[in-house]
C-alpha cells in the first residue's frame, strides 16, 4: 500500500524545502498523523507539506494542483490550495506540494453538535461545488458510476462487516439505489471522497473540506451520500431541504451509495482492530453510526 524505500522524516521536508523553496525551509515542520495516498506535515501555522507515498499518489496530486485554484474561488468554506510545487530530485523522486492548511478537528476524531448549521453548510458547500464541468474535467475510473456499477464493490464490504440481523435491510437499500434511474443531467464538479475523515469541524460545525485527490466531474450523488455518512441523525431532511436540486432518483441512489461507503468505513475499522496496513481504528464506529442512519430511512 505505500512505498516503504523511502522514509519519509521531517528531515527529508527540511532539506526538500532548502532545495527548493528555501524561504519557507524556517517554518516549523511537525507531522500529521494519518493520511492514506499522501503523508502529510505542518509548515508553521498556516501551511502544509504533501509528500505522496503510495504508486498513484503522484498523478492525483497533479490533478489536484490543476484543479483546486479553478474550484476554490467559488467555494464557502476553506479548502487546501497549492502554494508551491515540489519537484522530483535525487533526494525524493516524486513531486509534491506545499498546500494551504484547512484548520480543525477531522470530523472521525470529534463530531458536530450544531447539526442544523452543519446540514445548511454543507448543503450551500455543495450547491455552489457542484456546478456543471468543463469537457476538460476529470473523470474517475472507480467512482462516479450508477450504484449498479459498484455492486462487486458493495458485495465483498457486506459480506466483510454487515451483522446478520440487519443484513434484509442494508441489501434493500442498495437494491432501490441500483434500481433508480440513472444521472440525466450535465456532469457536474463532485468531491467524490466526503466521509468524516475529509472534513474538519469547528465550534461544533463544518469548518472546511479536504482531500481532493478523488474530484472528477459526474453524478452528484456520490457526495450528496454525505448527508448521512457526514451529517448528524435527522441531517439528511434539513440538508436535502436545503440543497433543493435533487429529485428522488438522485436520492436513492445517494442513500445506496451512503451504504457503500458506510459499510467501507467500517471494513477500514475493522481492519484496524486487527493491526492490518492501512486499518483505520476509528473508522469503524463512524461508519457504523452512519448505517443506522441510512437504515432509518429516506432522507430521515
Amino acid at each position: 500500500m505505500t512505498d516503504s524505500e523511502i522514509e519519509i522524516t521531517a528531515a527529508l521536508v527540511h532539506d526538500l524545502l532548502q532545495e527548493q523553496h528555501p524561504d519557507l525551509a524556517g517554518l516549523a515542520i511537525r507531522e500529521v498523523a494519518g493520511g492514506w495516498g499522501n503523508q502529510m506535515w505542518r509548515l508553521g501555522d498556516d501551511l502544509a507539506v504533501r509528500m505522496p507515498r503510495t504508486e498513484g499518489a503522484p498523478d492525483l496530486l497533479r490533478k489536484e494542483c490543476r484543479w483546486l485554484p479553478v474550484l476554490a474561488p467559488r467555494l464557502p468554506l476553506p479548502v487546501p490550495t497549492p502554494v508551491r510545487i515540489g519537484e522530483p530530485s535525487a533526494r525524493f523522486p516524486k513531486p509534491w506540494t506545499v498546500m494551504t492548511w484547512v484548520p480543525g478537528e477531522p470530523l472521525d476524531h470529534t463530531s458536530l453538535s450544531r447539526g442544523d448549521h452543519a446540514a445548511d453548510t454543507l448543503a450551500g458547500f455543495l450547491m455552489a461545488l457542484h456546478a456543471e464541468a468543463p469537457e476538460d474535467a476529470p473523470i474517475s475510473e472507480d467512482r462516479g458510476d450508477h450504484p449498479e456499477k459498484c455492486t462487486d464493490g458493495f458485495d465483498h464490504f457486506f459480506h466483510a462487516v454487515v451483522p446478520d440481523d440487519i443484513a434484509d435491510e442494508v441489501r434493500a437499500v442498495w437494491d432501490d439505489a441500483v434500481a433508480a434511474p440513472e444521472w440525466e443531467g450535465p456532469p457536474v464538479w463532485v468531491h467524490g471522497d466526503l466521509h468524516p475523515a475529509n472534513v474538519v469541524v469547528s465550534d461544533g460545525t463544518l469548518s472546511g473540506v479536504i482531500d481532493f485527490d478523488a474530484v472528477f466531474a459526474g453524478d452528484p450523488a456520490w457526495d450528496l451520500a454525505a448527508a448521512w455518512v457526514v451529517l448528524p441523525t435527522g441531517g439528511a431532511s434539513r440538508f436535502f431541504d436545503a440543497y433543493a436540486r435533487a429529485d428522488e432518483a438522485t436520492i436513492r441512489r445517494a442513500r445506496g451509495l451512503a451504504a457503500l461507503k458506510s459499510l467501507f468505513l467500517m471494513l477500514m475499522g475493522q481492519n484496524g482492530d486487527r493491526g492490518l496496513p492501512g486499518g483505520k481504528p476509528a473508522w469503524g464506529p463512524v461508519g457504523r453510526a452512519a448505517l443506522e442512519r441510512v437504515l432509518r430511512g429516506g432522507s430521515a
